[in-house]
């Protein structure tokens, strides 16, 4: 479904991403780990056309993205979840969830759409008519999804979606990125929180450094010595 090959990107004379290669298979969920800096964020926004890679290629479906401009790859099918949620402070919950649908055209469909994202939200539906930034941090989180589920996306990128929430929150995310995953959306999941990660995805990719220097089946990973010590806190 996505393959991505020998991709460098460079943030002026940082060499950020070091040739770079991985694929999803359609279905998948697939998670990206590493630590603060390793290049995770990079990747994601490198694949969603909001960073131009030096070399390399982003192949979605045999068309090739390397060059297209972002909202080009929404409409192929490509969404992402920002790190920090980014979700429109002054905007209702609502109006957060039209702007994710800002590229459709078709009335009917976008409020069959809107009624599937309240119904593995159901917090949303509560706060329709509340502004974005009143919200707290996991139903904001929930927003930033739903909004990016509102364009119909057969692959979601989702950067950080735990970051600073309680332990029970992220639970809860993490079941609706399984429920997703099920009603067949395939994943790419970049997470600091790697023991969770790994025990939802299907298959897992390192990175350092701007490399990736481990890959294979998420729970093989999740049981290897090397990745227990420098991500498990085993």
């Amino acid at each position: 479904m996505l393959r991505v090959e020998n991709l460098d990107v460079y943030y002026g004379a940082i060499h950020a991403l070091k040739g770079i290669s991985l694929e999803l298979n359609e279905g998948e969920i697939v998670t990206l780990i590493g630590a603060n800096g390793a290049g995770k964020t990079t990747t994601l926004q490198t694949i969603s056309g909001l960073i131009r890679p030096k070399n390399g290629s982003i192949i979605f479906k045999d068309q090739d993205l390397t060059h297209k401009p972002a909202q080009d790859i929404v409409k192929l099918g490509i969404s992402q979840v920002p790190e920090g949620r980014r979700v429109f402070a002054n905007l209702t919950v609502a109006e957060n969830l039209e702007m994710g649908a800002y590229l459709r055209k078709d009335k009917e469909g976008i409020k069959a759409t809107l009624e599937k994202v309240y119904a593995s939200f159901p917090r949303l539906r509560e706060r329709v008519n509340q502004r974005a930034g009143t919200l707290s941090g996991g139903e904001q989180q929930m927003l930033a999804m739903g909004r990016a589920l509102m364009s119909q996306p057969t692959l979601l990128l989702l950067d950080e979606p735990s970051m600073g929430l309680a332990p029970i929150l992220v639970q809860e995310i993490f079941t609706i990125i399984q429920e997703i995953n099920k009603a067949g959306t395939t994943i790419l999941l970049v997470e600091q929180n790697a023991h969770m990660a790994l025990s939802i995805a299907d298959r897992a990719y390192i990175l350092e450094t701007g490399r990736i220097v481990a890959s294979g089946a998420a729970k093989e990973l999740a049981e290897s010595e090397q990745v227990k010590k420098a991500y498990l806190g085993g």
